[in-house]
């Protein structure tokens, strides 16, 4: 009798140890799912923000075409631009795992983004558009989307940081991999983004004058 009781004592030990693990098992994947969502909500906002600049472009480029001899060369570039970024298919509300996949997105949208900015140092050569009040709402409209950008990305790298950390920690590094959590990628620091970039503008160029 008394060895039935032992025996009990130890399979009762033995269930609440598995219940606990259980639990917890349990406990720590709910978190990876609500992290793993937390990294695919921002995404889908960083894909918002680079959406909105993206239909800013044509109206900036038909209002900056109506000036004339403006450098066409500049149109051409952009146009290119905000098309290869089209051209890089990604999930617009699921973060991408693959990393050269983040990395073709970030390259389109960098390319595009010297593309403005090389249209705005041009600009300055024009100072009849850049009176122009349909001109000056667009930039400041691209200028409002440019920062939301950097504020969106640097958004979803906290998120990817709070996810990444989790599916590495204990005890959810066990079971994470298993379960289908995989480290998913950043936004990676553009080469030289910690120096001030240099522009200077030719002012001894004269503007362009109609014919």
């Amino acid at each position: 009798m008394k060895k039935f009781a032992i025996l009990l004592f130890v399979l009762a030990a033995l269930g609440l140890l598995v219940l606990i693990f259980v639990l917890a098992a349990g406990a720590g994947y709910n978190r990876l799912v609500k992290l793993s969502q937390a990294v695919d909500s921002q995404w889908a906002q960083v894909q918002n923000v680079y959406q909105r600049r993206a239909d800013l472009v044509p109206n900036l480029v038909a209002t900056v075409s109506g000036a004339a001899n403006f450098e066409k060369s500049t149109l051409t570039e952009i146009t290119e631009a905000r098309a290869s970024v089209g051209q890089v298919k990604v999930d617009p509300n699921t973060a991408p795992s693959d990393p050269a996949k983040l990395a073709a997105f970030e390259s389109a949208q960098g390319q595009l983004s010297s593309a403005l900015s090389r249209l705005l140092v041009v600009v300055e050569r024009y100072p009849d558009l850049k009176a122009t009040e349909n001109f000056r709402d667009l930039q400041a409209q691209l200028e409002g989307t440019e920062n939301r950008i950097s504020v969106e990305r640097r958004d979803f790298n906290t998120a990817v940081q709070n996810y990444n950390t989790a599916i590495k920690s204990f005890p959810a590094m066990f079971y994470a991999g298993f379960c289908g959590f995989s480290a998913k990628p950043y936004f990676a620091a553009t080469a030289g983004a910690e120096t001030p970039p240099k522009v200077q503008f030719d002012f001894n160029k004269p503007a362009a004058t109609n014919p």
